[in-house]
């Protein structure tokens, strides 16, 4: 990394003011690299919960003592350390005290490139090397305190996929004793999927995957995923690619277009069925439920994804290999995939849902920039089907219904029909 110019002062030195305040983690990393800085965190040393609160400072933290300013509300945290009592990311037992130093706080914490201060005058405190890893682009433990926390490795995984860097071999050796003793099996839903979302909406989010694989994770936290490595693909792709470096590309070309968090986890999860079975026909009915489909609701059952997430990728791995095949496909069965991506009432939705179809075919090797002719297509379908006047047809049916008890089953068959022969006029 370029373009740092700084000055390092000692632990030792002091500022005289009523707080002893330095700001400290991601923002002087940020800053460092010459990257937008959107939060400022402070730690301060020397002081009490007592006098914060007499200072006007609005306590906020539940585990341990952090502060709002009274009036920029930055965060303020007092100085720290930690101990492992118990086993998970929760097994820490908190000291605070004004005798906690600058660098005590700072050794507790995860990377080298997050423990780096700077105090009131912009001079940078760096005591374990911070910026040397950060010009070398590596993501290093600060201490073998790393692997007291599971929550670990997946901010390193994330890190990684954020900033490029690679992890340091001995780091690496501490993430692997992680998954071996069983702490990252200790990880709450929750919390994964709090550091897997944020992975993904990075950058590069392959590298998070790769880095969880490689520390041996993955296949603690998602098997389904981790089983695609090593699977062969069924559809015209190079025998080098397997299913998951194909899902790898997929999840990058999601991040390039900048597409939404619910696109990029349906790119990363619709292929599932992969890893356990053959492939269902391309032309499966609406009404199938395909392994993969069960597979997709296990695993976001199991780490909590939300509702829009998961179904969407629901949606993508039942109806993909239709999308792709839409040319083959006649009126009534595109009409009903139609309906049931519910593309009328959410839109929004059925635009996400195209856009992760789309990924698979652009993730291929070499069809990053090719034409996929099958979005235009599929947007034809529905406007055609969409300019159907429901209203108006349910209005005339109620007027000449002889059984009310099944006008809503006609009303649905009708307009259902009436659409179908709309995408039949517009494709034919």
């Amino acid at each position: 990394m370029s373009g740092i110019s700084v000055s390092v002062i000692e632990q030792g030195d002091k500022i005289n003011s009523p707080l002893e305040t330095y700001l400290v983690g991601g923002s002087v990393r940020d800053e460092l690299l010459q990257l937008p800085v959107k939060d400022h965190d402070y730690v301060v040393v020397g002081s009490t919960p007592e006098e914060m609160v007499r200072l006007g400072y609005r306590p906020v933290g539940k585990d341990f003592p952090v502060y709002l300013h009274p009036k920029s509300h930055d965060q303020y945290a007092l100085a720290r350390t930690e101990r492992k009592v118990a086993r998970g990311y929760r097994g820490f037992e908190v000291y605070v005290s004004p005798k906690v130093t600058l660098q005590d706080d700072l050794a507790r914490r995860d990377l080298t490139i997050n423990a780096i201060a700077k105090d009131k005058d912009g001079n940078i405190i760096d005591p374990f090397n911070g910026i040397k890893d950060l010009k070398a682009g590596l993501l290093r433990h600060v201490s073998p305190a790393f692997s007291e926390d599971p929550v670990r490795v997946l901010r390193t995984a994330r890190f990684s996929a954020r900033f490029g860097f690679r992890v340091a071999p001995e780091t690496l050796t501490l993430m692997n004793e992680l998954v071996r003793n069983g702490e990252i099996d200790a990880l709450v839903p929750e919390r994964v999927w709090q550091e897997l979302s944020r992975g993904l909406m990075e950058k590069n989010p392959s590298r998070l995957f790769y880095v969880l694989r490689e520390c041996g994770a993955l296949a603690r936290i998602m098997p389904e995923v981790d089983v695609l490595f090593g699977m062969s693909q069924p559809e015209q792709l190079p025998p080098e690619i397997d299913t998951g470096e194909h899902i790898m590309r997929v999840i990058d070309y999601a991040a390039s277009k900048n597409y939404s968090l619910p696109v990029r986890f349906a790119a990363l999860i619709y292929d599932l069925d992969n890893g356990v079975t053959i492939r269902n026909s391309w032309s499966q009915h609406v009404d199938q439920e395909s392994p993969g489909v069960k597979l997709v609701k296990g695993l976001c059952e199991r780490i909590k994804a939300p509702k829009n997430c998961r179904d969407l990728a629901i949606l993508v791995t039942r109806f993909r290999s239709n999308v792709h095949h839409i040319t083959e496909l006649n009126p009534t069965t595109i009409g009903d995939m139609l309906l049931a991506v519910d593309a009328y009432r959410k839109p929004k939705r059925f635009e996400e849902f195209i856009h992760a179809c789309a990924c698979d075919f652009h993730g291929r090797p070499g069809y990053a920039k090719k034409p996929y002719p099958q979005v235009m297509r599929l947007h034809e379908a529905f406007n055609a089907a969409n300019g159907v006047d429901g209203g108006a047809i349910a209005a005339s049916l109620t007027k000449i219904a002889s059984d009310p008890a099944r006008l809503s089953d006609l009303i649905n068959t009708k307009i259902r029909e009436a659409r179908i022969a709309e995408i039949k006029t517009r494709l034919t």
